[in-house]
């Protein structure tokens, strides 16, 4: 989560440590020292990384889950995130002044601030895990669609379409992941906002169309482990198809789409990697050895939709709920009162309870389908 900037050290310990080459553990992650990218372009990397797959999965989960118990989850889930997310910019502007914290500019430098280095590792580890599930989730659906879109086309015994086609995407991959700055991605993201955008309307135009034609079977209610289940996908779509050769084109416009996004969904994972192993500095070997590892990965687990209810429950819960709260209840605890902090408390034991609840789900889905 990226805040707000003000120039200026990160705390007064960093000011005088004039001897230490690269970023020490109390620099602020985001350090800009080219010229910051214009509005049009933070808004079409912003607006493609909210909208991204998790969106993609919410259907399915709908049909699983029951349409009120689905709608429910979905408005529940919206409200506590923004919750969570105002609490980390009330304990920012708690802990931000120039004598102590001048530039807390990112959830890492947040966690810093709150707790010292286990802060930033707890935050930084979080991110990793869930922005690559983010991008496994995107490389599980190119190539579970286009293995589903053109199966006559391979007759292989050995190796199967899926397994194919995610090889085939990894020299865009690596061509795309090797571009260094959000800048620099920002006309692909307007390209991919435009598939994005498209391919829901046509979407909707359908679904509008097959409701009028024919209304089909739907239900409230799910079973517990379905809403479990569905809960992971719904918190997993706040940090993003059916018929004929229409269908096809949307398939299509969505894997190109994903593939676009991908590289986006990863900086946030490049840049802890670099800025802890490569000196803050841009690398190229590491970016292609993290793309390498995901499209691994991604051949492992065979549904996309388990994939993304299981990064939905574990680190999206961490780092949605359980670590915004913590680090409020942490900064205010001397301040609040006990309704406040049985808040946060109470926050903090609801992410635990279902993260716990709702990774057991899905795994057990994941080795179900497998």
């Amino acid at each position: 989560m990226e805040m707000d900037k003000k120039t200026g050290p990160s705390s007064t310990s960093s000011v005088n440590n004039s001897n230490v080459v690269g970023p020490t553990e109390d620099t602020p992650l985001l350090e800009h020292k080219d010229a910051l990218s214009s509005q049009p372009k933070t808004f079409a990397n912003v607006f493609i990384a909210v909208v991204g797959a998790g969106v993609l999965g919410l259907p399915y989960t709908f049909s699983r889950t029951g349409w009120l118990t689905g709608s429910i989850m979905i408005l529940a889930a919206a409200a506590l995130t923004n919750h969570c997310m105002m609490l980390l910019v009330y304990t920012r502007r708690k802990l931000q002044c120039p004598f102590t914290f001048s530039n807390i500019s990112s959830f890492g430098d947040l966690g810093f601030a709150v707790c010292g280095s286990p802060g930033r590792f707890a935050v930084d580890l979080m991110v990793i895990l869930t922005q690559a599930g983010f991008c496994i989730g995107y490389t599980i659906f190119i190539g579970n669609t286009l293995a589903h879109l053109f199966a006559n086309s391979y007759h292989y015994t050995a190796i199967s379409p899926k397994t194919i086609y995610i090889w085939s995407t990894l020299p865009f991959q690596l061509g795309l992941n090797a571009i260094p700055t959000l800048t620099l991605l920002a006309p692909l993201s307007i390209f991919a906002d435009v598939i994005q955008i498209g391919a829901m309307c046509v979407v909707l135009v359908e679904d509008v169309r097959l409701f009028m034609t024919y209304m089909p079977p739907v239900k409230p209610f799910g079973s517990l482990s379905w809403s479990l289940y569905g809960l992971g996908v719904a918190v997993y779509s706040f940090e993003g198809v059916g018929q004929g050769w229409l269908s096809t084109v949307v398939q299509l416009s969505l894997c190109v789409n994903l593939l676009i996004t991908l590289p986006l969904m990863m900086q946030p994972v490049y840049e802890v990697f670099e800025r802890r192993f490569w000196e803050g500095c841009y690398c190229l070997w590491i970016r292609w050895l993290l793309v390498l590892v995901l499209i691994l990965i991604a051949l492992m687990v065979p549904n996309f939709t388990d994939f993304l209810s299981l990064v939905g429950s574990s680190t999206c819960c961490v780092l949605g709920f359980v670590l915004p709260a913590l680090f409020h209840y942490l900064t205010f605890k001397d301040e609040m009162g006990p309704k406040e902090a049985y808040k946060d408390i109470g926050i903090i034991a609801l992410g635990i309870t279902l993260g716990v609840l709702g990774t057991w789900s899905s795994l057990s889905e994941i080795a179900s389908s497998s």
